[in-house]
């Protein structure tokens, strides 16, 4: 699909920046970057995190008259500054400059570090917590309450508020391949519903959306929040929850540089009737775990997961330009349905966006290798595979642990069971590529040829080593490591969020689930989270809690 028709839109006048209009008219900000002294400050809730969990809860405890407190490590960017520029994105809007790895190094993890979290990057992909994993987690972990007839009406909230709907426009060509390839084969396919308004089509959602169409957390519920007078520190590390007893006493931080690296040595002290850890799967149980909190069971930080995604790239006769038009539109979950759901495991087909640098960086290769498949750019098409964790004893996901200097590493073990899903993967998406019109297919890894056939690829894929560092690996998608569940012994919060041996702390984000879920997680931390926030906010203020509706 062309965006050559994105101009016309351009000419009607420059786009409002609804954050700058936002600082303009007095929201209560605080860049910590430029402090000049030692800062103390009291809330009656204090979120760690501007993300799915920590946006929707802002949002609902301030519309319920709380005095709300966000803190985000990394900086408030907003469409002022969001240019489609990758080299200038990904160090500003994600963890480690979107490089972060699992300790080994064989898997890259994509998550932002801006206010909104990885809503502000995402791909807008937008799916409700599939109704068989949650029959799994009432069934294995006591989750009574997490069943899709009383979801649905959270959801529902969530998805009006934020304006999730089909997707009304024709996929472009990247997603059209896979849906076209997989019909030929009689796979089902199903549009990818999207959490936008009034979106331009660009294609560049993952440098942040340069027209404020996506729906984030940046542009919808943090802004609602400050607005009724949330408070918001940027450039802000959560260092450590202070406990004394059985509560939190306060939340230590270190101010951070300009660069959002180096702390600047200035410190920060927050002090709250409750606190809510909405940093993410993988730092909210680092922060739990330098802040010491409870773990009788030796369960914080265990069972994360990513679903760990393997990638096919195909090259065709026509134009792709997988950088144009709507990033995900078109997905397949046949291969999650056609075996049990704690059986051989099964994955989800999506497309990515292009872009030079994220393929360059992620294709395999060397040199005039390298360059060769470069140069083809335009003509690329790429299948992911998101394999579905945390459903069988060889598929436990992986742990969290802190290096010597206190920040997290995740450590994910690949298990041959899930080297079986991945290979089973890479031989369908192959399969759909060349049913799709491909002239060739390349599994992404360091040693896999060119195939010109489907009967060539069949055969190499089932004769390629699968490992790590020579396959590649990567997830937008980290879940667990704080696990919800009706029985202490499972999990270190309950069905409501809070957190066992705490009476003040509540975990509100993916870092509850446990396990994978299948699917894009943000619709299911947006709606799981809306109800706990508002049960939260029932119980602070005696009365229920305010409703957020979409402006």
């Amino acid at each position: 699909m062309s965006n050559t028709n994105i101009p016309i839109a351009a000419a009607k006048g420059p786009i409002p920046d609804p954050i700058q209009a936002g600082l303009a008219a007095g929201w209560r900000v605080t860049d910590c970057a430029r402090l000049d002294a030692d800062l103390t400050l009291e809330a009656d809730v204090v979120i760690v995190g501007s993300g799915a969990g920590g946006g929707v809860s802002a949002e609902i405890l301030a519309l319920s008259g709380l005095r709300v407190l966000i803190v985000e490590e990394g900086a408030l960017r907003s469409s002022s500054d969001f240019n489609m520029k990758e080299a200038e994105a990904y160090p500003q809007l994600y963890q480690e400059s979107a490089a972060r790895k699992t300790r080994d190094k064989g898997i890259n993890i994509l998550q932002g570090r801006t206010v909104g979290g990885s809503t502000t990057v995402n791909w807008t992909s937008s799916f409700r917590t599939p109704d068989i994993t949650l029959a799994y987690w009432n069934k294995q972990y006591g989750l009574k309450d997490y069943t899709p007839e009383q979801l649905a009406p959270w959801f529902g909230m969530m998805e009006q508020r934020l304006n999730i709907a089909d997707w009304p426009a024709a996929p472009n060509e990247n997603n059209d391949l896979l849906r076209r390839g997989a019909a030929k084969l009689g796979i089902p396919t199903a549009p990818i519903r999207r959490n936008v308004n009034g979106c331009w089509n660009l294609g560049y959602c993952g440098m942040g959306c340069p027209t404020n169409a996506k729906q984030s957390m940046l542009v919808t519920t943090i802004a609602s929040a400050l607005t009724r007078g949330a408070t918001l520190l940027t450039r802000a590390r959560a260092e450590r929850f202070v406990i004394r007893g059985d509560k939190v006493a306060q939340l230590d931080c270190v101010a951070l540089d300009a660069s959002g690296r180096a702390p600047t040595g200035r410190r920060i002290t927050l002090r709250a009737r409750h606190f809510i850890a909405a940093g993410g799967a993988i730092n909210t149980p680092a922060l739990l775990l330098r802040s010491g909190a409870p773990d009788p069971h030796g369960l914080l930080g265990k069972r994360t997961f990513l679903h760990p995604v393997v990638i096919s790239a195909a090259t065709f006769e026509q134009r792709v330009d997988g950088y144009a038009g709507a990033p995900q539109t078109v997905y397949s979950d046949h291969f999650l349905h056609n075996a049990p759901i704690d059986g051989p495991m099964g994955y989800k087909l999506e497309v990515p966006p292009l872009h030079p640098l994220l393929l360059a960086t992620t294709v395999a290769g060397f040199g005039a290798q390298h360059a060769a498949e470069m140069a083809r750019f335009p003509h690329k098409q790429v299948i992911l595979a998101l394999l579905r964790d945390g459903f069988h004893a060889e598929a436990p996901g992986g742990s969290v642990a802190l290096d010597g200097a206190g920040a997290p590493v995740l450590d994910y073990p690949i298990s041959d069971f899930i080297w079986d899903g991945a290979r089973r993967a890479l031989l369908t998406m192959a399969e759909i590529q060349f049913a799709a019109g491909a002239t060739d297919v390349s599994p992404v890894h360091e040693s896999a040829p060119r195939y010109t056939s489907w009967a060539q690829a069949r055969d190499g894929i089932a004769a390629l080593p699968l490992k790590l560092l020579a396959t590649r690996v990567v997830s937008a998608h980290v879940m667990g490591g704080c696990a919800m569940s009706g029985d202490e012994r499972q999990g270190l919060t309950g069905a409501d969020g809070r957190y066992h041996g705490l009476a003040n702390l509540s975990v509100h984000d993916g870092s509850l689930f446990p396990t994978s879920i299948g699917a894009n997680p943000q619709l299911s931390i947006y709606g799981i989270v809306a109800r706990l926030a508002s049960n939260l906010a029932q119980q602070l203020t005696g009365k229920p809690a305010a409703r957020p509706v979409r402006a």
